[in-house]
């Protein structure tokens, strides 16, 4: 359990009745004086990140994409029980594969949403249910500095203690031990039970939303380079040029920066266009002109549609192969 949070039994996490008034009120009340005392500890700074006091031994992922597998093959390694769920992907081999958000959270001391921004509301209210008194609820999706408050207001109107986590490198190599910064009322507890798993976490001031958005100034740069590598390698095929550009711009920044650049813009298009959406949105508030991050959205945006169209048409030419006819199955999408 949550060493300092739980207090006596750990409850196994919120069964049908949870739902009925008076136990929906006790189970808030729980939660309430648990998540008060992360955020009272929080603001106090009493729990330092290098201590390692907070211990997590049940972990939930919500969400087994790319980042949530890395991140959860890690703390499998650091012998801690995982429980997980994604719609889509398949639990990892040691995981607690379960059915449902809320199964995923039930029992689990710190709880990582890694799903998408899109995703990230509705996989807290899936969660609820599931979720135990003195639970901590760390959101690791890129979104806006908005979406990251709405949470907290969400998670306090339920006593659950919510931090803002925002990952500040590629997952993959890394896994637990991106680096990471972590705001909002949870943040200190959250960051030392990161900590205490292998994580690298740093705290910073400010509520939730305020990593969300030192991530999206920092994605206008990385974003903004990669839009540019882009954008240039596809003027030099159209010019007849590209292998002499690629070398030249390798000849700068090398040849694994110019390929993670490029591919990794293809690979994760659409997320990436959420979080330059998000960060367009973002300076617009600051009042500053959104050029490079409005033209790295647009590009990613571009890049999605590419990827849909490829995944249609492949698509496509499996169902003609497989029907004598040739005629597309009922499964098939555009």
């Amino acid at each position: 359990m949550l060493g300092g949070w739980h207090g006596g039994e750990g409850a196994e996490g919120g069964e049908g009745g949870g739902r009925g008034e008076g136990g929906a009120r006790g189970e808030v009340g729980e939660r309430g004086r648990a998540a008060r005392a992360a955020r009272r500890r929080g603001r106090e700074g009493s729990v330092s990140v290098s201590e390692g006091s907070v211990a997590a031994g049940v972990v939930a992922v919500l969400g087994l994409g790319e980042a949530g597998s890395a991140i959860g093959r890690d703390l499998l390694a650091a012998g801690v029980v995982v429980r997980g769920y994604d719609p889509v992907v398949a639990a990892l081999e040691g995981m607690v594969a379960t059915s449902s958000d809320a199964e995923a959270c039930a029992g689990a001391d710190l709880v990582l949403s890694l799903t998408t921004a899109h995703e990230a509301e509705a996989a807290f209210r899936a969660s609820v249910p599931g979720l135990s008194p003195g639970v901590l609820f760390a959101d690791l999706n890129t979104s806006a500095a908005d979406l990251k408050q709405r949470l907290a207001v969400m998670a306090d109107q339920r006593g659950i203690a919510f931090a803002d986590v925002a990952m500040m490198a590629p997952v993959p190599g890394r896994g637990i031990r991106t680096p990471m910064l972590v705001s909002g009322d949870a943040a200190v507890a959250v960051a030392a039970a990161l900590t205490s798993l292998g994580g690298n976490a740093e705290v910073i001031s400010g509520p939730a939303g305020a990593a969300a958005s030192r991530k999206l100034c920092r994605s206008v740069f990385y974003k903004g380079m990669a839009a540019a590598v882009v954008e240039s390698l596809r003027a030099g095929r159209a010019a007849g040029c590209e292998g002499w550009l690629r070398e030249n711009i390798a000849g700068d920044i090398g040849t694994d920066m110019l390929d993670r650049l490029e591919q990794g813009s293809i690979k994760h298009a659409a997320r990436r266009t959420d979080e330059m959406a998000a960060a367009t949105e973002l300076l617009g508030e600051l009042g500053i002109p959104a050029r490079i991050a409005a033209a790295s959205r647009d590009w990613l945006a571009q890049l999605t549609e590419e990827n849909r169209s490829s995944v249609a048409r492949a698509t496509q030419d499996a169902a003609d192969d497989l029907s004598p006819s040739g005629q597309p199955g009922s499964r098939n999408s555009a």
